[in-house]
């Protein structure tokens, strides 16, 4: 049995998802939504209060703007969490590495070993354009990751209590799945699921907000990275940090943020100390 929780901006989809899931899951479930069309609540607020009011063991959060597309999902999660212990959270997009540089789950432009997805992807602009993300480099049904991506994930409603989402920091809508991932991370695995396959209808949005909040992230969390799962080399390391300082940055400059702001992310990342001063002064030429 499985408690499906959703923030709801759109009653149209919020229908239409219902009834997705009502076809798909493939178990006994209940379907936990809230109305946050004015986007009064972050979603980590909403999400710890949908915790507290399940009544199963299972828990799913999604976005609901999707269309799953895997029958008996459900049966797949629950599995999973049956058959290890240790797992502690399942999600359909992940990272094996996560980046000195403030970034989101991933590292554009880093070596492709690092990234596991499996999800469509459709740019609500272009509703005939869907592109199918499928990065599994180690050909596993599920592949160990350090954070994952917040349109659809599962959890234990006991994980949950014990790491709740972090609404304190994150009162918006970015970085609540990576700041819990990370949390989670700390005693139980996280990990991407090659088994169950979802449509999105909508792309990243790279906004002043997002920055923002990315950097409360990094604010929080600045002292544990890297982490790496993957053991890359320190050439891998460095190839993956350029990519994501190069685009954190750009996001920064389109978003109005100056110069000195810029290269205070850089001095404060202290990526001179982990990873050599070479990297650090490039960087602050480039910002």
């Amino acid at each position: 049995m499985i408690s499906i929780i959703i923030a709801s901006v759109n009653k149209q989809q919020l229908d239409h998802v219902k009834a997705n899931i009502s076809e798909t899951v493939g178990i006994p479930f209940e379907i936990i939504t809230f109305d946050n069309l004015g986007g009064s609540r972050g979603l980590c607020e909403v999400y710890n209060e949908g915790v507290k009011s399940a009544h199963y063991d299972i828990l799913c959060f999604m976005h609901e703007d999707v269309n799953l597309k895997t029958k008996n999902w459900g049966k797949i999660i629950i599995d999973n969490f049956v058959k290890d212990s240790k797992l502690g959270l399942i999600g359909l997009a992940g990272s094996s590495y996560k980046a000195i540089a403030p970034s989101g789950w991933f590292c554009n432009g880093g070596p492709q070993k690092i990234n596991y997805i499996n999800l469509l992807q459709r740019d609500k602009t272009n509703s005939t354009n869907t592109i199918h993300h499928n990065q599994n480099p180690r050909n596993e049904k599920i592949s160990e990751v350090v954070a994952v991506d917040g349109v659809w994930f599962c959890t234990k409603k006991s994980i949950a209590l014990e790491y709740p989402f972090d609404e304190t920091i994150f009162k918006k809508f970015h970085c609540y799945d990576i700041d819990f991932s990370l949390s989670i991370q700390q005693e139980y695995k996280v990990a991407v699921t090659f088994e169950v396959l979802l449509e999105h209808f909508s792309v990243g949005n790279y906004d002043r907000i997002w920055v923002e909040e990315t950097l409360k992230l990094y604010g929080k969390w600045n002292t544990k990275f890297p982490i790496d799962l993957e053991g890359l080399s320190r050439w891998e390391q460095k190839i993956s940090e350029k990519h994501a300082f190069r685009f954190f940055l750009k996001q920064m400059k389109l978003a109005g943020f100056n110069k000195f702001e810029r290269l205070n992310v850089i001095h404060q990342s202290g990526i001179y100390k982990k990873l050599g001063s070479g990297l650090y002064f490039k960087l602050c030429l480039e910002a």
